[in-house]
């Protein structure tokens, strides 16, 4: 989706009882370049709430702007936190306790992805950077998806009339050293199996060339990994590799992809760490994101690719063990917004 990189970008607050708001407020106060053209979408009063767990002896406060539109973040100088609060929100959301799972935090959290989704595909914003919510407040609120990438499928795929099967959408984990596309995400391990069908190696291959060639200005040299341990050893640890990944890369090879494999996962990550490929597309969820989250979360960067927007996030959860301490990291959000602005074309 084409977009206009001189737009505001939302940064969605996450869950009111994890680090997010935190996050975020560090980002403002530390990052002016970052932030910069950026806003909060969310609730003033948490936010307020996390700028404070910032002060310290020495330090001003954040301050915090209320905002009524995306377009007032033009006018606005760096190093404050402007925020476009959400209506019909609690009012007391800056009293919920940090580090427990509530609805209440769950609800927001969605509402505001909700908010910027919308923004974005009508083209009111660049891009959206989306900081942690928790799955379990999702589920208590009623939220009907499991994360981000599947809450954003759902709401691009009804803003173009299409069935959610028509929309299919991969995740994408990023650092300086390692970029790797997942087959599966949010799902069992007994569903990840299942989904390596060729079809769906096909089309997360399909995605990621198409990506990573706007991203990168060429075609990626992809690498995929196996599923089998050897990638099935010429099918003496299973045929997947032989029946399902080998039919896909010649198929994605056909199309013009410089895709490779299947290699054996133990290495084929290490091979590209060192340069030797673009991104590793992994067959599901822990096989993908553990290689990358070893390196470090702090510059890691989730983008979700195949939506008609951009959007970015940390590389790291809600922490509700250290929320409210004020030690929170925002490298990894703030590593988020460069990728959205180069993303969006800025």
């Amino acid at each position: 989706m084409a977009t206009d990189a001189r737009l505001p970008i939302a940064v969605t607050m996450g869950d009111p009882a994890g680090i997010g708001p935190e996050t975020v407020a560090l980002a403002f106060r530390d990052a002016p370049d970052a932030t910069a053209g950026c806003f909060a979408v969310g609730d003033v009063g948490v936010l307020r709430r996390a700028a404070a767990c910032l002060l310290s002896s020495h330090q001003s406060p954040l301050p915090v702007v209320v905002i009524a539109s995306s377009a007032d973040v033009s006018r606005l100088p760096p190093r404050c936190l402007p925020v476009l609060p959400l209506a019909g929100a609690p009012a007391d959301l800056a009293a919920l306790p940090f580090g427990h799972i509530r609805a209440e935090g769950g609800r927001l959290a969605a509402d505001s992805v909700v908010w910027a989704a919308r923004a974005a595909l009508a083209g009111e914003v660049a891009a959206l950077v989306t900081a942690p919510l928790h799955k379990e407040a999702l589920a208590a609120a009623g939220v009907p998806f499991p994360g981000h990438t599947e809450l954003l499928q759902a709401e691009a795929a009804a803003h173009l009339g299409v069935p959610l099967a028509d929309l299919p959408v991969r995740m994408m984990l990023a650092n300086h050293e390692l970029r790797t596309v997942l087959v599966s995400i949010h799902v069992s391990m007994r569903e990840a199996l299942d989904a390596v069908t060729r079809p769906h190696v096909e089309t997360t291959l399909r995605i990621t060339d198409d990506a990573l060639t706007r991203l990168l200005g060429r075609r990626p040299r992809i690498a995929v990994a196996g599923l089998n341990p050897h990638a099935g050893e010429g099918g003496l640890f299973g045929r997947e590799e032989l029946d399902v990944i080998v039919p896909a890369i010649a198929a994605a090879r056909r199309a013009g992809a410089d895709a490779h494999g299947p290699y054996a996962p133990d290495t084929v990550f290490m091979r590209a760490r060192r340069g030797e490929f673009d991104v590793v597309v992994a067959m599901y969820h822990d096989q993908g994101l553990i290689p990358v989250k070893y390196l470090g979360v702090d510059d890691g960067v989730n983008v979700t690719l195949g939506l008609p927007l951009v959007r970015t996030s940390p590389d790291h959860g809600t922490a509700f063990d250290i929320a409210g301490t004020g030690r929170a990291d925002p490298s990894s959000l703030i590593r988020a917004l460069e990728m959205a602005r180069r993303l969006a074309g800025g």
